[in-house]
Order: C-alpha cells, then structure tokens, then sequence
C-alpha cells in the first residue's frame, strides 16, 4: 500500500500510549491498532481531526504517501 501511516511516530513524539489516544478519541484499541499497523482499509475525517486534534498535529504528520 502506497499510504504509510506513522501514528507510532505522532505518539512517540508526544509521549502519548495508544491507550491515552483510544480514550482522548473515543476510539477503541483494537481500531487504532488496526490504523497504526496500516491494516485499515479507510478512516473517517472526523475520526482523523479528533486524532489530530489530541496530538496536535497535521493529518500529513500521520499519513504519508509513497509511490
């Protein structure tokens, strides 16, 4: 898949667990899982702004596209 996804780099970098971010989102574990290891197959905008909203980032700071 030409889409990586560095949540993984996000959460480092704002000393954040995945579990933090599943409660501050309202999103379950097994969801952002299925995001961080690039297994899913989409995500709704309003799940990407709370996402970016708790990590204070860009959705370009989470998703990256390779060709």
């Amino acid at each position: 898949m030409p889409i990586i996804i560095n949540l993984d780099v996000m959460l480092a970098k704002r000393k954040m667990s995945l579990t933090e971010l599943s409660m501050r989102v309202g999103v379950t574990m097994s969801n952002l899982s299925i995001l961080k290891t690039g297994k899913a197959k989409a995500i709704r905008l309003e799940t990407m702004d709370a996402i970016c909203n708790v990590l204070d980032c860009q959705p370009g700071d989470i998703l990256e596209f390779r060709r």
